[in-house]
């Protein structure tokens, strides 16, 4: 069967190949997936867009990907772990940070304003995309765009819901919104975690843990016992007890009074 190109990369490794659905891949060894996995796979293998047509946040993977990249537009590469090799320099313009317990803010700020100069698109990354690089992106929203450590952590978390800062590095960004705005805002917690915005609730009406617990009143006026029955209001002088009442009952009606016939 004669195989046929596909316009769209790879969602596995990134490379463009001649392929049927199906088959494995010649260049990276992966099988291609079925039309039903190639959402999900293509969306991991993208970056994260934090700011439109400019700042992107992703990970080493996403880095590797140069074929991916280039779909995007992205031509500069902010890497912020030294340890992470830089594969594309013919193709692509890198700046890594220095390896410190304190991450350098400023210059990857002075980067990334450059970039923005330029009006070229830049990839931030780190190992795995949730700590070093969205801690970088973050500082820089809060220096170009005077935004505060909340709406930035915000605003990047939403569009990475994988960012995980660790509890040192959101000091440091405390401390960075101190240096920019004078003072920081004690609206988040040292560890700040964020709960889904906009998810419907689902209760299936049972009552919440929040909720007070509704008691049963006993003894009250206003219960009513299953067990009362209505009241009939009957003069006391025209109602009586035992058998009198049966007995004017049958006297009552003339046919019942009547001798029976002799002949039967």
């Amino acid at each position: 069967m004669r195989k046929r190109e596909r316009e769209n990369p790879c969602g596995v490794c990134g490379h463009y190949h001649k392929y049927e659905e199906g088959e494995v891949c010649g260049i990276c060894g992966h099988r291609v997936p079925a039309t039903s996995e190639k959402t999900s796979l293509q969306f991991a293998a993208f970056p994260s867009e934090i700011l439109p047509e400019f700042l992107y946040l992703g990970s080493y993977d996403n880095a590797s990907r140069s074929e991916l990249l280039k779909t995007q537009g992205i031509s500069r590469v902010l890497n912020t772990v030294p340890d992470c090799q830089n594969l594309y320099k013919n193709s692509f313009t890198y700046h890594c940070l220095q390896y410190d317990k304190t991450l350098p803010f400023d210059d990857a700020v002075e980067f990334l304003e450059q970039c923005e100069r330029d009006k070229a698109r830049v990839l931030v990354h780190c190992m795995s995309g949730k700590n070093r690089s969205p801690a970088i992106v973050i500082a820089f929203l809060m220096k170009c765009k005077g935004w505060r450590l909340a709406q930035s952590y915000r605003w990047v978390k939403e569009r990475r819901p994988s960012v995980d800062l660790t509890e040192s590095i959101y000091q440091q960004l405390q401390e960075y919104e101190q240096k920019v705005f004078g003072s920081s805002q004690n609206t988040l917690p040292t560890h700040p975690v964020f709960s889904p915005v906009g998810l419907p609730s689902f209760g299936f009406n049972f009552p919440k843990t929040s909720d007070p617990v509704p008691t049963t009143l006993f003894n009250t006026m206003a219960a009513t016992s299953i067990f009362t029955h209505p009241t009939v209001d009957v003069p006391s002088h025209e109602f009586t007890f035992g058998a009198g009442q049966t007995q004017n009952s049958f006297t009552a009606n003339p046919r019942i009074n009547q001798q029976p016939h002799p002949n039967g």
